[in-house]
This record gives C-alpha cells, sequence and structure tokens, in this order.
C-alpha cells in the first residue's frame, strides 16, 4: 500500500491545520469492526464550527475526505482511505423549553412543560444523549441507548431500533451543504425513510470516494429535537427494556452493527440463518449465530473477511428465497 501523503494538495492541509493532522492513522482503532487500513490524513474536530472549517479547507483544496463517527455501520477496506479522515467530536448537548410550547402557553395562558428541546452537535455520541435526557425525565430517545454511532450520522441514515428512530424526534438539523452554506433543514424536508434520508441520498457512493475530484455532501453540524416531558423513573425503565432485549437478542464484541436492511415482510437475519449460514466463519470474521445479520470480528479478521462473508451471505440468500439484501453499512475504500 502506497501513500500520497506529502503531496499538493495534502501540504495545503497540513500548513493550515498543524500539528493536529496525523499521518497513516489506523481506521482498525476508529471502528467498531475493528478492521480497516489507515487513512493518509487524519484529524479530530472539537466542534461543530470547527468540523465547518476543515470539510470547507478540504473542499477547497479538492481532498477527499470522510466524516467519521461513532465508527459503526461503516466497513474500510483493508487499502484504506486516501485522503483526510475528520474524526467528528463535536459533542456540545443544551437543554431548553420548546419555542412551540412556549408559544403555545403564551397564546392560552396554559401552564404545562409537555415538551422540552435538546439541541446537540452532530458528534455527541447517541447513548450519550439518551443518558443525559433519560436524567432528565425526557422521553422519545430512549431506544437509542444502546445503538452505537454519533448523532450526525444518525440523521443521515435515520437510525432507530425498538420500533422508533430518529424521524420520530428530530425537530431540524443544521447543515452544511454543497455549496458551502449552513442552513436549518426542518425534519419534515429531509425526506426521512427506512434507514434513509435525503441526505443519505445524496451522498456519492462511498466505495468511489477516491477520485480525481470527490462531490461535497452536505454534513450534519447540528441537531435539535423535541421530546415529551416524562419522568426519569419511566425512561430509565423503558431504557432497561430495550438494553435487556439487546443483549438477549445481539452478540456481543466487535461489530458493524445491522448488516443488512430488512426486506419488506421479513428480516434480513431469519433468510441469512435460513440460509444455513449462521456461525459460518472466513478467517476470523463470524456471521453470529446469535443473530445471523450481526457479522463479528472474533480479533484479528480483516475487513476482506468480513467482505466475504457479505458475499456469501447475499448470494446463498437470493439463490435459496430470491431475495436481494440491500447493505444497511457503507463500505469505504477500494474494494
Amino acid at each position: 500500500m502506497t501513500s500520497d501523503v506529502g503531496r499538493y494538495p495534502y501540504r495545503a492541509i497540513e500548513a493550515a491545520l498543524g500539528e493536529r493532522v496525523v499521518h497513516g492513522e489506523w481506521m482498525s482503532r476508529h471502528t467498531t469492526a475493528r478492521a480497516g487500513g489507515w487513512a493518509d490524513l487524519f484529524i479530530e474536530a472539537i466542534s461543530a464550527d470547527d468540523l465547518r472549517d476543515i470539510v470547507l479547507l478540504a473542499r477547497q483544496q479538492d481532498v477527499p475526505h470522510l466524516i467519521l463517527g461513532g465508527g459503526s455501520n461503516i466497513l474500510v477496506s483493508d487499502a484504506g482511505i486516501r485522503g483526510l479522515v475528520i474524526l467528528n467530536k463535536a459533542r456540545q448537548i443544551k437543554f431548553r423549553r420548546s419555542p412551540r410550547v412556549r408559544e403555545t402557553l403564551a397564546q392560552s395562558g396554559l401552564s404545562q412543560t409537555s415538551t422540552r428541546n435538546v439541541k446537540c452537535q452532530s458528534g455527541v455520541i447517541l447513548p450519550t444523549l439518551a443518558r443525559e435526557c433519560i436524567e432528565r425525565g425526557l422521553g422519545g430517545l430512549e431506544w437509542a441507548i444502546g445503538v452505537p454511532g454519533t448523532v450526525g450520522g444518525a440523521v443521515v441514515g435515520n437510525a432507530g431500533a425498538h420500533g422508533s428512530d430518529m424521524a420520530h424526534s428530530l425537530a431540524s438539523a443544521t447543515v452544511l451543504d454543497a455549496e458551502g452554506n449552513v442552513k436549518d433543514w426542518p425534519a419534515q424536508e429531509l425526506g426521512f425513510g427506512y434507514r434513509s434520508s435525503r441526505l443519505k441520498s445524496r451522498h456519492s457512493p462511498r466505495v468511489r470516494e477516491i477520485s480525481n475530484r470527490q462531490i461535497s455532501n452536505p454534513v450534519v453540524l447540528v441537531a435539535e429535537f423535541e421530546l415529551r416531558q416524562s419522568t426519569r423513573e419511566e425512561c430509565e425503565a423503558r431504557a432497561a427494556e430495550f438494553t435487556d432485549k439487546r443483549k438477549r437478542t445481539q452478540p456481543p464484541g466487535a461489530s458493524l452493527g445491522s448488516m443488512f436492511k430488512n426486506p419488506p415482510g421479513d428480516y434480513a437475519g431469519r433468510l441469512i440463518e435460513a440460509a444455513g449460514l449462521a456461525g459460518t466463519r472466513v478467517g476470523n470474521a463470524e456471521i453470529s449465530p446469535v443473530h445471523a445479520n450481526f457479522f463479528v470480528n472474533l480479533g484479528g479478521a480483516n475487513a476482506k473477511d468480513i467482505y466475504s462473508l457479505i458475499c456469501l451471505a447475499r448470494e446463498q440468500v437470493r439463490q435459496k428465497f430470491g431475495v436481494t439484501l440491500d447493505l444497511e453499512i457503507e463500505l469505504v475504500g477500494e474494494w
């Protein structure tokens, strides 16, 4: 594997960002699959403004760049990533009364506290946000208590679990668009669907992210949620139920989360298990016998091992049941 570190415009990135830029950072250190090669350049963004500025700089210099959150739902190839990886650590959280409720109270004269808003930067870890809300008795995000990843990635992919998702509680998102403008997008304009959004549909396929010129993708900087006022006890009880279910039905260890989207009227895990693939291994990667839609790195597996299982599961399910499984994860790098 060769690196282009040192060539222009990489030097322009290093000149602007200085010692913050790391050369040759292994992505296996930053992904939940614990697999993947190294990135030419790597930097941590510490605030929403910092994230915006780094992305704009990369765009100006025409440097391919990838924003990395919690490292779930992503499989980086063993060849790594040419360009700049930006680890999103913009993690400020603010709580306030919903403006809509304040307006209603002012008009009606009623006294109620049914809704609160939480505004957070896109690098906030989902379980952290869920716990902060639970402690304040704010309901609506308990489903996220065990979901890996960051708020930004969850908005783009409309992450969800236990019958709920981001679309249920998101009020708006502040987005850096492809033209370099920062705009607030109401949730209804984000076009949420099953594990998708208008933002995700604008992303170029990550498997082709190395090109002479990269498409500028929208970047979520801040998200605002409208949550219902409940009690801490009620929120904790719901979260405990979800946590218990997750422990009973999902395998521990290094995985990417759900590998495939559930096809209409069925479950990807059921189809993979029915194809006789639960427990199948390639190298040190395994299709989990606990839940066949989870592929686990048993220790030392490389991305090629995991990808081989992906191809095997897809082909076997297609042959046996005539169903083509769509990936819920993203493939990054060269395959």
